[in-house]
């Protein structure tokens, strides 16, 4: 078992409304289970969204999949039971039911949630340094490789020194568009 390639995001389906009980709940038994090397990371896909109302900004969370949380996990058949039978857990989506296992989320689907939420998929700040070679597999400059520059965890960014034409260009992508060599 591989925890890298095995370690991967599925879709739960949940009661409406009831999303962070479901969170807090699944937390919960992760923990008195003891699945932590299984079920990683439970999330609730969210925006912020600034309002402005009777001339005051409001910042306003909304949910971006309502009924929906995201689980980051290894599916085996003792992590999919805790998961299916948490209470408020309606079912995961891409399963055909029948006992058959979900179909996990596709990398770039992933991606493009956590990025909006100012999330990464890939913890950057534990996988790679200033200097570590990577090869960008995603974006504009896709299938070219560098050495990072800069990291700014906060964003999820990164500053990648490319090849490019001959000359050292620096650019800056998400964090989850590159990939360590």
């Amino acid at each position: 078992m591989n925890i890298e390639t095995d370690k991967l995001w599925y879709v739960v389906n949940t009661y409406s409304g009831h999303e962070l009980s479901v969170k807090e709940k699944l937390e919960m038994r992760i923990e008195s289970m003891g699945m932590q090397d299984y079920i990683f990371r439970v999330i609730i896909p969210e925006t912020t969204e600034v309002e402005i109302k009777d001339g005051k900004k409001k910042e306003k969370v909304k949910k971006m999949f309502p009924g929906y949380v995201l689980v980051e996990m290894i599916m085996t058949d003792e992590a999919w039971y805790i998961v299916r039978n948490t209470p408020g857990v309606t079912g995961f989506i891409g399963s055909s039911g029948k006992g058959a296992k979900p179909t996990p989320l596709m990398p770039q689907e992933i991606d493009k949630i956590l990025a909006n939420m100012g999330m990464s998929r890939v913890e950057s700040d534990v996988e790679l340094v200033v200097g570590d070679n990577v090869n960008i597999i995603d974006g504009p400059f896709n299938g070219m490789s560098g050495k990072v520059d800069n990291i700014d965890k906060e964003n999820n960014r990164l500053t990648i020194i490319i090849d490019l034409f001959g000359q050292e260009t620096s650019v800056d992508v998400d964090a989850y568009q590159v990939s360590k060599i």
